[in-house]
């Protein structure tokens, strides 16, 4: 994509058009985002002087390159349809226009810039199929969608995947691996296609279900010895004690939403026939998926990166790690998934996670990459800047799911939110968990504007 350098001209803020219709209150002036202070900044253990003074160096060195048009970047919708709906009219370019999901539609400004999905459309629901067809609906009126791969969707597509494959160590756990976070997902699978009277006609019996959906008891002596060749110990401890949990959850939230082991069979193989079926109805939604996307000096991906990634980016380039992605999570899911392309759709820089040190931030710089734009990291006030290592992140996973956000004590949802990458040199944090709109430029940083 064309590039250009950055400008100081101050730009507009959005125009909501049709926010009346999705039930939520966006705000309306622009705040510099510096000003947030804890509520939107933060900085890692390596920085030590004051806010000003560490943010002031991004705006140094080369010129950052921005897009020639904007991108939307609106990321861990969790299958929260009206979340979404929110979140694209507050781009300012989607306008709503009644209360139907058909009643949305792109503006001019609209077809000219890039809407970037950051990961995360499955599970914790309540409508995860709708929010999927909100998303075709908006590639088929002219949106240039961009879909990337969130933990989520990985580990739904390997849990259903790994069904029909061979008895393996490796992968014979992935299905229940999901845990109860994929129950949702299943009964909605279930009231959508399986209600008819032969939905379990050819579905096998409970105990060939159990079999096939569950790891044998041997596993947990097996997957130690196969794994121990490319996990640590302590890691494979800690997988299989999630495990042990993760069975007992599942069962529990299976059977408070009324789903027998046939019907969480069937509603797997309705899924796979949808998904993953040349001709599924949401066949396209893995077809498009790629695990990061870069443009000038901006890195898009939904969690974070580590050394081994940094260095492949530097040597191969964005590109090459989505065509690796791919081979990988169709061709051997056991080294993906524990491999550190997985850390790119999960790390939160915890200690069990691959290391990103200083050698890291530098072969990304080296790519011209000055800021990585992610998910992941659920925050409650609207988007956040971190910096790590000199390299900013922003973090833009602001808890839209409604669910996820009555468990926090937040009752206010539909929730929305959208990170906008301007070619005027800006970047937006715009949600309605916080009441201004967030606005970065790292050229005005170091002379007080921000």
């Amino acid at each position: 994509m064309p590039v250009l350098n950055i400008v100081t001209k101050q730009t507009t803020s959005p125009r909501y058009k049709g926010e009346q219709w999705t039930g939520t209150q966006l705000p309306q002036q622009r705040q510099p985002w510096l000003l947030g202070k804890q509520l939107s900044v933060k900085k890692d253990r390596y920085h030590r002087a004051s806010y000003q003074q560490e943010f002031s160096q991004l705006g140094m060195g080369e010129p950052w390159q921005w897009p020639k048009n904007p991108i939307y970047f609106i990321t861990d919708m969790h299958g929260d349809a009206d979340a979404f709906i929110a979140s694209l009219v507050a781009t300012g370019v989607v306008k709503k226009t009644g209360p139907r999901d058909q009643d949305i539609h792109l503006t001019r400004s609209g077809r000219k810039g890039k809407f970037l999905i950051g990961g995360d459309c499955f599970d914790k629901g309540p409508s995860t199929l709708r929010l999927l067809r909100v998303i075709k609906l908006l590639i088929d009126r002219g949106g240039k969608v961009i879909l990337l791969a969130g933990n989520h969707d990985v580990r739904m597509l390997l849990g259903i995947h790994s069904i029909d494959l061979e008895a393996d160590p490796r992968t014979d756990h992935f299905f229940i691996r999901m845990g109860p976070k994929m129950v949702p997902f299943l009964k909605e699978i279930q009231q959508h296609y399986l209600q008819h009277k032969g939905a379990l006609q050819d579905i096998p019996n409970n105990r060939e279900c159990r079999r096939v959906l569950y790891p044998p008891k041997r596993w947990f002596k097996d997957f130690p010895e196969q794994a121990s060749w490319v996990m640590p110990e302590p890691a494979i401890e800690s997988e299989i004690v999630r495990l042990r949990k993760k069975i007992t959850l599942f069962d529990k939230e299976r059977q408070a939403a009324g789903l027998s082991l046939r019907m969480s069979y069937a509603a797997a193989m309705k899924w796979k026939q949808l998904f993953l079926h040349p001709k599924g109805e949401f066949a396209w939604f893995y077809q498009r998926m790629q695990l990061c996307y870069q443009t000038g000096s901006f890195l898009f991906m939904h969690a974070g990166i580590d050394d081994q990634i940094s260095l492949l980016l530097k040597k191969r380039g964005w590109k090459y790690l989505n065509k690796r992605f791919r081979k990988l999570m169709f061709r051997d899911p056991f080294d993906f998934y524990y491999g550190p392309f997985a850390n790119i759709i999960r790390t939160k820089y915890r200690h069990g996670d691959r290391p990103l040190t200083r050698n890291g931030i530098k072969w990304v710089q080296r790519t011209g990459v000055r800021a990585l734009i992610h998910g992941h990291r659920n925050l409650r006030h609207g988007q956040r800047l971190m910096l790590r290592k000199g390299l900013l992140n922003v973090e833009c996973d602001t808890t839209l799911n409604r669910n996820t956000r009555r468990k926090l004590g937040n009752k206010q949802h539909p929730a929305a939110a959208v990170t906008i990458i301007r070619p005027e040199g800006e970047i937006l944090g715009i949600s309605n968990d916080y009441p201004y709109i967030k606005v970065f430029n790292p050229s005005q940083v170091d002379s007080g504007k921000q």
